[in-house]
């Protein structure tokens, strides 16, 4: 008992340091992966002197934890994800991946002169992105992106697993057992994992999202059907050779989507154990280094990041996006850096330690993995922001709600309450909160916050910069009812970068032309502004994208819940 209440006590300051030491990380602007992966080092043989080998063990924590994540990621997805970014992402997912590892896998050929086969499954072990530190990364950016890039990065960190997994599989199988490997062989396993994934994954998500809504539940319990029908789901999968990752997210994405009382209070709960999935899994992985070893190769390893990072993703996400023209040159250079390396390498690099590979071979392909996920999270992972700023990628902060919960009142009724704090010089300062809702039939105050505690609401009430108040209000009026409480100077960023005035998507290029005096040609005159932005942009235009006529500037400005464009921005050119 001794020895487990040891492994206990390790485990959990190591887990607890780790989060309070996040605080320190998140000043730093570092990734909150490399402070899990740093404490695990840190404890390790050459550190507190832990000594931990044991890849079998890593390898089960590993992927149950990439289950979560993706799991916790698949709630988080809307269906209207699919609709802007399925076709790109799954081209990334795809021919991306098999880029991406053919340029690194032939570099890393030539410049470690090692065999080609081995060359490749270098490749093939970090060819692809990690869905934990992307979507970790990305939604604590701070920055504000356009719906198509988030979209585009997310839905192929979730589903490029597949890919890479069935390379270091046939690579690794070439070189043990090169006589079984065959071309007939690599595309049935690639049918076979996906088409299960796939298949698994939506019958199984939506069963699970139909029991949740006609099961009843303490409520606590209700996060724990959905983590552990995930996990079923996923062991499932991979026991009859499917992709259990790309089944485990679309469990999420059913479940997340099926909107009722018993899956809208679970997304705390299932974000705490994704969390404490990756700080295990970090941990873990950060444990079985050796220091020494590893940066030994450390000058090889960053030659090879260098070349993924600034040739090979660059090449395969521009080959794989340029058939889509709804992507400007800065998107595809965006994208091409966002290329995350995080746990899913390092949990590729154990299998060949686990299938027989010579145990030199091995060594090496787990050394440089993980030096090149620690590159990674280093060079892109603590520069998403600012490259986004450099490229003028980043979207102004638009007004929106403090706070939205759901009241559930019967099976299939709820309302929502949303909370707006006042600023300071906002059309809320001074006013009644009541007042407020006048143009909004459907809007009611429920409380009003001012220091901490609730104040009754009279005549003669006013609201004060800093109050917070909640009202019951349609979630998709949230964003225009938020404009009254924003201070003056974020509406005059918005304005500045949308424009002065507000369009109708349905409005004619004529009769633009006319009001602003614009040249438009006659054969599309009578098209409206929303069929040439589709022109321009695909099917489904974005917030941020623009088109130019003379000068003036016209901008996607807002869409709907279901990704269609609402409004635009037109701006006048300056005299």
């Amino acid at each position: 008992m001794f020895e487990i209440n040891i492994v206990f006590f390790v485990m959990g300051i190591l887990l607890f340091v780790s989060v309070l030491v996040s605080r320190i990380s998140t000043r730093l602007g570092m990734p909150l992966l490399l402070t899990f992966l740093g404490m695990g080092m840190l404890a390790g043989e050459e550190g507190f002197g832990i000594k931990f080998d044991n890849f079998t063990v890593a390898t089960i924590i590993s992927q149950m934890s990439l289950a979560m994540i993706l799991l916790d990621g698949g709630l988080r997805t809307k269906l209207k994800v699919f609709r802007i970014a399925l076709k790109p992402a799954v081209a990334l997912a795809s021919w991306g991946v098999l880029a991406s590892v053919a340029i690194l896998g032939v570099f890393a050929t030539f410049y470690l002169h090692i065999d080609w086969k081995l060359g490749v499954l270098m490749a093939a072990i970090v060819g692809s992105t990690d869905a934990a530190a992307v979507f970790s990364l990305l939604r604590n950016s701070g920055v504000q992106l356009n719906e198509r890039i988030q979209a585009t990065l997310e839905l192929e960190s979730g589903i490029n697993d597949p890919m890479a997994i069935l390379l270091v599989s046939l690579f690794i199988g070439m070189i043990v057992k090169p006589e079984a490997a065959s071309l007939g062989g690599t595309l049935l396993m690639l049918v076979q994992q996906l088409g299960l994934g796939l298949g698994f994954g939506l019958l199984a998500g939506k069963i699970l999202a139909m029991l949740l809504s006609k099961i009843r539940l303490a409520e606590g319990l209700y996060a724990l059907m959905i983590a552990s029908g995930g996990l079923l789901v996923f062991s499932l999968t991979n026991l009859f050779d499917g992709s259990g990752f790309l089944a485990v997210y679309l469990v999420g994405v059913m479940v997340g989507n099926s909107h009722n009382s018993s899956t809208q209070h679970v997304l705390n709960v299932m974000d705490g154990l994704a969390w404490l999935a990756q700080a295990a899994m970090f941990l873990v992985l950060g444990l079985l280094v050796t220091p020494s070893r590893v940066w030994s190769h450390g000058f090889d390893a960053l030659i090879i990041a260098g070349c993924l990072i600034f040739v090979a993703r660059p090449l395969a996400v521009w080959s794989s996006l340029k058939w889509f023209n709804k992507y400007a040159n800065k998107e595809i250079a965006y994208i091409s850096w966002v290329g995350l390396r995080g746990a899913v390498p390092i949990t590729l690099a154990i299998i060949p330690m686990m299938e027989g590979v010579q145990r030199e071979h091995a060594q090496l392909l787990f050394d440089v993995a993980f030096e090149v996920v620690i590159l990674s999270l280093l060079i892109q992972g603590t520069t998403i922001g600012w490259i986004a700023q450099k490229l003028n990628m980043i979207l102004p902060p638009k007004p929106e709600p403090l706070d939205n919960r759901e009241v559930w009142l019967a099976e299939k009724l709820a309302v929502n309450l949303l909370s707006f704090e006042v600023a300071s010089g906002s059309d809320a300062e001074n006013s009644h909160p009541q007042a407020l809702t006048r143009q909004f039939g459907n809007a009611s105050l429920f409380a009003l916050v001012r220091d901490n505690q609730t104040i009754n609401v009279n005549m003669t009430t006013q609201m004060q910069a800093g109050d917070i108040a909640w009202y019951v209000l349609p979630e998709d009026l949230g964003d225009e009812f938020a404009l009254q409480f924003a201070s003056a100077d974020k509406q005059l960023r918005e304005q500045q970068f949308y424009g002065e005035f507000v369009v109708n998507p349905d409005v004619k290029l004529r009769e633009l032309a006319f009001m602003y005096g614009l040249k438009i040609q006659d054969d599309v005159a009578d098209s409206t502004l929303l069929a040439a932005f589709r022109h321009a942009f695909g099917d489904v235009p974005v917030a941020g994208d623009c088109l130019d006529w003379d000068g003036v500037r016209v901008t996607v400005k807002e869409l709907d819940e279901k990704s269609y464009v609402k409004s635009f921005g037109l701006k006048l050119p300056k005299k």
